[in-house]
C-alpha cells in the first residue's frame, strides 16, 4: 500500500460520527469536518511522516478521561464508568494504520480461518457456528 492520500483522509473524516465531544485538544469531529478542506494537505503530510518514520506522535496518545453515568444513584461513584475521549486526529491516523495493517494481514494470509473478531464481513457470533 502506498502513502496516505488527501482523498483517503477526507473519506475517513466524513465517516466519523458528527459529535461535538472532544479530546484534550478541544477539536470535535464536527469542527474537523467543517475545516477538512483547509487541513487535508497538512494532515496528509503529517500522516505520511508518521507512516514512514514509524513514530506515533506523543500528543496523539493523550486522552481526556471523563466519568459516564451508568445507572442507579448519581451520587455514588460506583455508578459511573470512565471513558477516554481521544483527539479526532488520533482517530484518523488510527484508522489509516488499521487499514494498512489489515491489508497486510489479509494479503499475506497471516490470519487463520478461525479468526473472526475485527475482520470485515465476520463477527464473533460466526465463531460459534464454525465449531
Amino acid at each position: 500500500m502506498d502513502g496516505v492520500t488527501t482523498h483517503e483522509i477526507n473519506k475517513i473524516i466524513n465517516s466519523l460520527k458528527n459529535k461535538t465531544s472532544h479530546g484534550y485538544d478541544e477539536i470535535s469531529n464536527k469542527i474537523l469536518k467543517a475545516s477538512a478542506r483547509y487541513i487535508l494537505s497538512p494532515l496528509t503530510y503529517i500522516f505520511n511522516k508518521v507512516l514512514s518514520s514509524g513514530i506515533f506522535p506523543n500528543r496523539l496518545k493523550y486522552s481526556e478521561i471523563q466519568p459516564l453515568y451508568k445507572k442507579g444513584e448519581k451520587a455514588k461513584t460506583a455508578n459511573y464508568r470512565p471513558i477516554s475521549l481521544l483527539s479526532s486526529f488520533s482517530k484518523i491516523i488510527e484508522k489509516v494504520i488499521y487499514k494498512r495493517l489489515n491489508y497486510f494481514l489479509i494479503e499475506n494470509n497471516i490470519l487463520t480461518k478461525e479468526q473472526f473478531g475485527f475482520r470485515e464481513r465476520s463477527t464473533t457470533d460466526m465463531a460459534t457456528y464454525a465449531l
